[in-house]
């Protein structure tokens, strides 16, 4: 049988977008965060959604099209780059998101996995923004993108964004084994920002379990689709005896480059689960309802 540890360590990067020169410059940046979090000792640490899109910053803005062909391009040196990280600095990492295409042509926005015991995996972004939809061509992927990872500290779940709006996906990961959700996400304003925490908090609430957010911030011009950006990332648990006050184990400052670290005690949802003030995965009533997913 597998044993998990008790308390895991996870880091959220709050990402500066801004033009770089070339992928070096990216490569410093995201090296600097994972070995930050390596010497902090964190088992996770979560990048948000469409960070890489700085790749594309050093060169002439680009139409859509041409644009998702230049960061799918990309994807071998970056997942070559991070799964060397996660292994060298032992840390396993949510390489947050961004688009690639597919065997059948189409596009899709992809999270990696990048594990400190050499596994990579993805999973895809089930509900593209209209936005998504109509700049870059983005399809949502399959219920595959729907199941849970396998890691050394228990199984997690990835929710990309707007993923995390729609309790139906939070809720299957959580019943597969995940007590912690990781959630990459890119929001334009304060608005965009609230629904994905407001959305987070309820998931964490509703499924008695951590969620992780990771926000971008900053300007990245010469990017199609990519204009302003609003972040206020953090790591969010239920609202119980037992855990942060507000719900909020750690949180970065708004609109600032940070990272935000939290133990989460993984004992701790066990026991909110079986006696906590209230129980909300023991009570639901599957008598009466339950989400069929279609294979």
């Amino acid at each position: 049988m597998t044993m998990f540890p008790d308390t895991v360590r996870v880091a959220a990067v709050q990402y500066g977008l801004r033009g770089v020169s070339g992928p070096d410059d990216v490569e410093r940046q995201v090296e600097y965060f994972i070995l930050s979090a390596s010497d902090y000792g964190c088992d996770f640490i979560t990048f948000p959604e469409l960070f890489p899109m700085q790749f594309l910053s050093s060169g002439v803005r680009l139409p859509a099209a041409e644009a998702m062909a230049s960061i799918d391009a990309f994807t071998p040196r970056f997942t070559a780059f991070m799964a060397d990280l996660a292994t060298r600095y032992r840390i396993n990492i949510v390489g947050g998101s961004h688009p690639v295409r597919i065997e059948t042509g189409a596009m899709r926005n992809r999270c990696h996995i990048f594990l400190r015991d050499g596994g990579v995996h993805h999973r895809d972004k089930l509900h593209p923004t209209p936005s998504e939809r109509d700049a870059w061509g983005i399809e949502g992927g399959t219920v595959r993108d729907a199941d849970v990872v396998e890691t050394d500290c228990g199984p997690i779940g990835v929710m990309i964004c707007y993923d995390s709006e729609f309790p139906e996906l939070a809720r299957r990961l959580v019943d597969q084994g995940a007590g912690l959700l990781l959630v990459p996400y890119c929001t334009d304003d304060r608005r965009g920002h609230l629904r994905v925490r407001y959305c987070c908090a309820a998931r964490a609430v509703e499924n008695q379990c951590y969620v992780v957010t990771a926000g971008v911030t900053g300007n990245l011009p010469n990017v199609v689709n990519m204009d302003i950006h609003h972040a206020e990332s953090a790591i969010l648990t239920p609202s119980d005896m037992s855990f942060a006050r507000d719900g909020i184990a750690a949180e970065v400052t708004p609109n600032s480059e940070g990272m935000a670290i939290a133990d989460l005690s993984l004992a701790a949802l066990v026991r909110a689960r079986t006696g906590g003030a209230v129980r909300n995965l023991a009570d639901r009533r599957t008598d009466l309802y339950r989400v069929a997913w279609q294979d």
